[in-house]
Order: structure tokens, then sequence, then C-alpha cells
């Protein structure tokens, strides 16, 4: 049974200036499983993703050969390195857990203030072991996202966890964040607001530093990551949907609406492939756009070693593609 919501006026800014992205062509690799929705890029260039089904999967770097590491009997979403080779999972029913070498998944941490995680979704991890997480939502799960876009209630929050176990809020009422990414001298903390259409930061070094736009994203931006080119790479899931913007102001009544509808009748993403990266200063340095007959609404996206991987919740496959030269 679908949950209720209880939409809130909001007025999305104006829509970006008309681009004319750089022309986006990439390869695909089929998975055995839906929804592969992030990956990891290890040194000999195999990728890791995890499945709706909850499994954790090795691609060789060839894509040829698939290997299943673990099952976390959850929705596994972003993944990140931690020391000695361990994986760090945000999963989005369990929270954040960790997977070791021989694939034993342990849960880190699996709830904040006393309540459960709703909605873990995406990581980084700094080089001291600190690590910087999203709950996108308190309201809903990853089953019913599209939900928490409708009602526009901004209850997800930015965390950090230490490797003391110490735990600390450092954004709340925020407009689904999702992807997270650390500055170069990991100074600063940039995160994306899929609700919100921005690439925001934080100054790690003030306490109670409050979010500082970026830049808006042409669109609902999902995971983001530090490409080895030293770039925060952005995975733009879909255009900005024309229905929504038009809705998000009126009477919530309408939402509710559009809530009801069968899911055939809901605004979609749009079949496209849209990723953009920026340096830290908030420069676009690379803006591409793209389609591909088995491959749409990427919701990750990394790079490493001159090539970049993206993952989506909407498909069956994983798509690569070279670096961008500048």
């Amino acid at each position: 049974m679908k949950s209720r919501i209880e939409p809130v006026r909001w007025t999305p800014p104006p829509s970006p200036p008309i681009r004319q992205p750089k022309h986006l062509a990439v390869e695909v690799v089929a998975m055995p499983g839906e929804g592969p929705e992030d990956t990891l890029i290890d040194e000999d260039g195999s990728v890791l993703t995890g499945l709706l089904d909850g499994r954790i999967l090795r691609i060789s770097a060839d894509g040829r050969t698939i290997t299943t590491l673990a099952d976390t009997g959850g929705r596994p979403l972003g993944l990140e390195w931690l020391a000695d080779g361990e994986v760090l999972i945000c999963d989005a029913n369990r929270g954040l857990l960790t997977m070791d070498r021989d694939g034993r998944v342990t849960t880190l941490l699996g709830e904040v203030d006393g309540r459960p995680m709703r909605f873990c979704n995406n990581a980084d991890v700094a080089d001291d072991g600190t690590i910087y997480f999203t709950d996108s939502s308190t309201r809903f799960g990853v089953d019913e996202w599209m939900a928490d876009l409708l009602e526009h209630t901004t209850t997800g929050s930015v965390y950090r966890l230490r490797p003391d176990g110490e735990l600390t809020r450092l954004a709340t009422g925020r407009a689904f964040p999702n992807g997270v990414a650390l500055s170069g001298d990991q100074q600063t903390l940039f995160y994306a607001e899929t609700a919100g259409y921005g690439l925001f930061k934080l100054d790690l070094t003030t306490d109670g530093a409050e979010p500082e736009l970026v830049t808006p994203i042409p669109g609902l931006p999902d995971n983001i990551s530090r490409g080895s080119d030293g770039l925060i790479w952005v995975a733009i899931g879909s255009p900005r949907n024309t229905v929504l913007d038009v809705l998000l102001p009126k009477p919530p009544v309408l939402r509710k609406i559009v809530w009801a509808l069968p899911d055939a009748l809901k605004p979609k993403p749009a079949d496209i492939i849209e990723i953009q990266a920026y340096d830290d200063a908030g420069r676009l340095v690379h803006d591409l756009r793209g389609t591909h007959p088995k491959f749409h609404m990427p919701t990750g996206v990394r790079e490493r070693d001159g090539r970049v991987w993206l993952s989506s919740i909407g498909t069956s496959t994983l798509a690569h593609f070279p670096t961008p030269t500048r």
C-alpha cells in the first residue's frame, strides 16, 4: 500500500540557460539483475556495484567476468573504499554496512537519533577514516523515492561519522541530499540535493557551517564522486521535469492526485544520459549528453585512470566511456 504524502509548496529556481553539451557515446555491460545504482573501481580496473536484490558484484575490467561478492539482504546504493580493501556500503534499508575481503557484511551504523535510517544513500571517506554520508528522507524509503520529490518536505540530512563512533549531523532539513564528495584538501564536503536541483558545499573547518549553493544543476543530480582527475563528477538522473516544476508551487492537492495515479501515468525520468564534472571552485569542466537504447537515468558516476563508469537504478546495465579531454 502506498504511503500518504503531505506536499508543501515550493517554487523551483529558474531553469538554467539552454546548454550545448558535448555528445556522449557509451558502451554498456549487461548485469545479471536490475538496478546497479553505484559503482566503485578497483586498482585493476574491475568494477563493483550493488543490485536491487541486494547482491554486490565485481565486474572484470573487460566486462566479461561477473562475480557475486556478497548479499546485503537489503538495497545497496552508494559504495566507497575503506582501509585494507574493505568496502563501505550505503544500504537504503539497513544503513551503513561494511564488506570485508571475504564478503562478510557487518552493520556499522543502522540508526541515527534512535531511529532506523530510512534512506541511507551515498558516502565519501576521508583519509583518516571519517565517513560522510546522506540519509535522504525520514518520510520515505528507496521504493518510494518519487514520493519524497512530490512531497518536498525536506527531511534529509548529511552526517559525519568519526572512526571513534562520534556521529554529527552536519546539515538537516535538506531537499533529498544524495551524492557526497570531499574536496581535494578534504576541507570541504560537496553534496548534491536531488530535489533542490543543486550542488552544495559544507565548510568542514567551521563548526555549524551552513550549506552553500555551489552551482545549480540542470536536472536532478544523484550520486557524485571525485575522480582520479581531481574533478567532481555528477550523475544527473533526469533533466528537470516540466510537470513537476509546474506542480511544486501549486496547491498541494494536485500532487496528491499525481501520487495516486498508476505508475504508468506518473512523471518519468527522460531516456537520456547526462553527466557533468566540476572543479573545486564550482567551474563546469565537462558537460555531456547522449543516448543508448540499453542505458538511461544515470544514478552513479565514477572516473578513474582514464575511464568513466556509469550506473543506473533504471536499467540492468552499466555504461562506460573514456575520460574526455578538457
